[in-house]
């Protein structure tokens, strides 16, 4: 089996593959910069057992994450753990992505995996949302060629810029709540501001991409608070996909055997 790690600025998102590709298991975790790799190892080794598996079934990993300073102690963690050197997303690593940005080494490990997931399970022209503490969308054309996107506020990051900036306005909880496009009180228009508000800026983004990638581009959304947004969305047809990351993860790193 093949153990993936997706690290994020706020959460680190677990996965587990067999050798015929199918996910078996994923878990969430809270990202801490501050944690030593035994830590995580630990960690880690709770939530294989929590999820019925041996650490031993384990015969490689692959990582990517956003927070440079976690590189190496998360590989140290998995190395404790599983006895296992797991591989890197980075530069020197084959992806079989075509990157066409200005300069390609700067594209963050977490946009190819997305995107390596995205080409794998849908067919190009491709938008792909990436709802986590930045909201990132990537153009893929027709050909499979990454032509690069757009780096919006996320949603929580936003809720505390607000909060912080303006005394009469108090942090939220989005997860919970009906939602009113006009709301009557302070936490009903902060929650119609930013659901309805993310909502309608994804389908004015879709409609402009589309515009450059044609018509047909199909629509995929991911990110843990991806779920929260699509639902108020006016454009039809866009897919839901919780494990795309750690799905192009588990591509690299069969593409790197």
């Amino acid at each position: 089996m093949v153990f993936t790690v997706d690290a994020g600025n706020t959460n680190i998102v677990l996965g587990a593959f067999d050798d015929a590709g199918k996910l078996l298991f994923t878990s969430r975790l809270a990202t801490e910069a501050a944690k030593t790799d035994d830590q995580y190892a630990v960690t880690f080794y709770d939530l294989i057992k929590l999820n019925g598996m041996d650490r031993s079934s384990f015969d490689g990993a692959i990582i990517s994450t956003v927070v440079p300073v976690l590189i190496t102690t998360l590989r140290n963690a998995i190395k404790k753990l599983l006895n296992v050197t797991p591989l890197v997303v980075g530069p020197g690593i084959k992806t079989g992505l075509d990157i066409r940005l200005d300069n390609p080494a700067i594209l963050g490990a977490d946009l190819v995996c997305g995107a390596v997931g995205a080409l794998l399970k849908y067919c190009a022209p491709l938008i792909v949302f990436d709802f986590g503490t930045a909201t990132t969308i990537s153009g893929i054309d027709r050909s499979g060629a990454f032509l690069g996107g757009s780096i919006i506020p996320g949603i929580k990051v936003s809720l505390k810029a607000l909060s912080s900036s303006a005394a009469q306005l108090q942090d939220i909880n989005t997860d919970t709540g009906s939602i009113t496009v006009i709301g009557t009180n302070t936490i009903d228009s902060m929650r119609s501001g930013m659901l309805l508000g993310s909502a309608s800026m994804m389908d004015g983004m879709i409609m402009r991409y589309r515009e450059v990638l044609g018509q047909d581009a199909t629509v995929v959304a991911t990110g843990g608070l991806a779920s929260l947004v699509v639902p108020y969305c006016k454009t039809e047809g866009i897919i839901l996909d919780d494990g795309l990351l750690l799905d192009g993860l588990y591509a690299i790193y069969k593409k790197n055997q």
